[in-house]
């Protein structure tokens, strides 16, 4: 069997199963099981495939059939223009979140300090943090990067990732703020479990494969806002901002929550609207901390 005739194999495969976006994964696939990129796909589309490597694609083929990502087959994704590194211990970063980034940078570029200092918790595969630092870097801008993880296997994906993208950030195995100590930060950025406990059984096989600890939000997904909220006010310098991203239908939550905290948080709402994502579904709440009456 040729590259073609095994690619039109895995194209229909997939179709049959009814998996999202078939021929492209095919695709993606046997570029890496063959180890060629596109344009080597299509000048060998006639080279025949050795036995070997038709059984180790078609394995592949109903892993992915039974729910497994095609990024923890490949170890790759793309993100902010950057291959990161995933593996079963971490999030598939998603381009949506690339909003969040690109809020974040906005705030960055708003602030005087001279080095910027910033806090990356339930960084999971370091996606977040590790875009920021890379474009800092390339502004020739001085900062200091903090990322907390609960997961130490998490913590190891994200250092891979920076050191892949030689950038440095320290990373601390932390449950949220509880490993924290001395530091105040300009900004903090949180991609947070969000989803309600219950609706985690009802997601798609590939979304249940990643890990269940990255997901759960507790029973109302707010879990992980509540804790932002109620204490970020002693990490965070006064002017400095707290990016979330959130579901697409936490934005009325996540009001409703910081109304309930708002008088002992010490920040206030800056986004009365959600800012949207690229399907235009809420997608990130911009927080600021505020000086005391008094100060």
């Amino acid at each position: 069997m040729n590259q073609s005739q095994l690619l039109k194999l895995g194209k229909e495969r997939l179709k049959q199963e009814e998996i999202k976006e078939a021929e492209n994964k095919a695709k993606r696939l046997l570029e890496f099981i063959l180890q060629q990129s596109r344009e080597e796909m299509i000048r060998n589309s006639l080279e025949e495939v050795s036995e070997e490597k038709q059984r180790e694609y078609e394995e592949k083929l109903e892993e992915m059939i039974q729910g497994e990502p095609l990024q923890y087959i490949t170890h790759l994704q793309e993100f902010m223009g950057q291959d990161f590194y995933v593996d079963e211990n971490v999030l598939i970063p998603q381009p949506d979140t690339e909003i969040l980034v690109e809020q974040a940078m906005k705030k960055i570029q708003s602030i005087e300090d001279t080095k910027i200092q910033i806090l990356d918790l339930c960084t999971g595969s370091g996606a977040i943090v590790v875009s920021i630092a890379k474009i800092l870097q390339e502004n020739k801008k001085e900062y200091q990067m903090v990322a907390t993880d609960i997961s130490e296997k998490a913590l190891k994906v994200a250092q891979k990732n920076a050191t892949q993208n030689q950038v440095q950030i320290q990373f601390l195995q932390s449950d949220m703020f509880n490993n924290l100590e001395g530091i105040q930060f300009n900004i903090i950025v949180s991609n947070p479990p969000y989803i309600e406990t219950k609706v985690i059984e009802i997601l798609s096989k590939e979304v249940r494969k990643e890990p269940r600890i990255a997901l759960d939000g507790g029973e109302d997904g707010l879990k992980f806002y509540r804790k932002i909220l109620e204490n970020a006010k002693q990490y965070l310098k006064t002017g400095g901002y707290v990016l979330v991203e959130i579901g697409y239908d936490q934005g009325e939550k996540l009001v409703k929550l910081w109304q309930e905290l708002k008088e002992n948080c010490q920040l206030k709402l800056i986004t009365k609207e959600p800012i949207k994502d690229l399907g235009n579904n809420d997608r990130v709440m911009i927080f600021q901390k505020v000086a005391k009456e008094g100060e």
